[in-house]
């Protein structure tokens, strides 16, 4: 079951406060931005987390190495050509 940003006490990421936490619209990807009315700050309530998890990295490798260009994996995975060949490369 997925918790909704009212479900969780806001904190401020700066001063650790509770109270006075405001709504403040959404960031690009869709998740909650609040505003700290004691310093002023606003943050994200709930970042979503930005990368692959270690399994698509493999699976990706594993692909490239099995014959398939860095294109037709990035299109078969859904990410870019570019993540593909970044990680090829760490993984040498």
């Amino acid at each position: 079951m997925e918790r909704k940003i009212t479900d969780i006490a806001l904190r401020c990421s700066n001063c650790g406060s509770e109270k006075g936490q405001m709504k403040k619209g959404f960031n690009r990807s869709g998740t909650q931005r609040c505003i700290c009315k004691a310093c002023g700050v606003t943050y994200t309530a709930n970042p979503k987390q930005r990368e692959y998890s270690e399994e698509t990295r493999k699976l990706a490798i594993r692909m490239y190495y099995s014959g398939r260009s860095g294109r037709c994996v990035g299109r078969d995975l859904h990410m870019s050509k570019a993540n593909v060949y970044n990680w090829i490369k760490q993984a040498r």
